[in-house]
């Protein structure tokens, strides 16, 4: 028995600290980056992307995803302690070594980066470098220590997935990529201060300077308000434009409709429960938003 006992923990170890590497890469939000970089592919073309053209990008890209969110992790390990939101994450419970992370940030970016190269094509690689870039450099390092616009501007990062995808379908970034990219880009903002609101005396023990902190509640508020009508307005020209048909638009209405009505509440009759529902709702709003765009093309491609 006792042999056994001691054999069990150490079986454990190695699913342990797999599960340790993969939370670095924060999977959750890697995967929402594949979900809208794969809709990009999909739109790009009338028929199907070649399955294993799809796959390679897909994988690449969220290699590249995971490594820059495990970068972000090793600069930020310090702050991450100082927050409630982020203190258990592996770097800064000593859970893994900031040299660990820096290897799984190596070679899923150098894996990543050949895999889009060699099998997807250059362009999505340096669009990927940009993204990455964008992601580390300009905005968790020269960003986000420095301004409350740092979401804004970092975002753009951010909003390159449909991009991505739609270079890797067809080898050239085209106006109705670039409007993706806009529709990711504004709702941004109003997805993180909505977190910001509630999680504000995290950053301020941590010394980062969103917008909550540096301006304060109401201003923030106002500031959600105003990016959700101009999100609900940029979201109905890919109907205005061709790209997608009347399925797109009655959903992008109705789901900016919701938005806008967690916004116009948040900003009425403010609390923390309902800043962190606003937040929950803002990453439904987006999934549903690009599942919309998948189905009305699909929908399109057989009438």
């Amino acid at each position: 028995m006792n042999s056994g006992a001691s054999i069990a923990p150490t079986a454990c170890r190695p699913a342990r600290r797999l599960a340790e590497f993969v939370a670095l890469t924060k999977p959750r939000v890697v995967a929402l980056i594949v979900f809208t970089a794969v809709i990009g592919m999909m739109l790009a073309t009338p028929p199907m992307v070649p399955l294993t053209q799809l796959a390679f990008a897909a994988i690449g890209i969220a290699m590249v995803a995971g490594a820059a969110a495990a970068t972000n992790c090793l600069l930020e390990r310090r702050k991450d302690a100082l927050m409630a939101r982020t203190r258990a994450r592996p770097l800064p419970t000593g859970r893994l070594r900031a040299t660990e992370a820096a290897a799984l940030a190596i070679v899923l970016g150098g894996v990543g980066l050949a895999l889009l190269h060699t099998l997807v094509n250059p362009l999505t690689m340096w669009l990927t470098v940009a993204a990455f870039a964008g992601y580390v450099i300009v905005y968790t390092l020269l960003l986000k220590p420095r301004t409350p616009q740092s979401i804004v501007w970092g975002g753009a990062a951010g909003a390159m997935p449909p991009v991505l995808g739609w270079a890797s379908a067809t080898g050239e970034v085209s106006v109705d990529a670039l409007l993706l990219f806009l529709i990711v880009f504004v709702w941004t903002p109003p997805h993180f201060w909505s977190l910001a609101l509630y999680r504000r005396n995290d950053y301020a023990a941590a010394g980062v300077p969103m917008l909550p902190v540096t301006h304060g509640l109401l201003h923030t508020q106002q500031a959600i308000l105003r990016y959700t009508l101009a999100l609900l307005a940029i979201s109905v020209l890919p109907y205005w434009i061709g790209m997608n048909g009347l399925v797109y638009l009655a959903s992008a209405l109705v789901l900016g409709a919701i938005f806008v009505a967690y916004a116009a509440r948040l900003y009425l009759r403010y609390s923390d429960r309902l800043a962190r529902e606003t937040f929950r709702y803002s990453i439904v709003y987006l999934a549903a938003l690009f599942a919309a765009l998948l189905v009305d093309h699909c929908l399109k491609g057989h009438t």
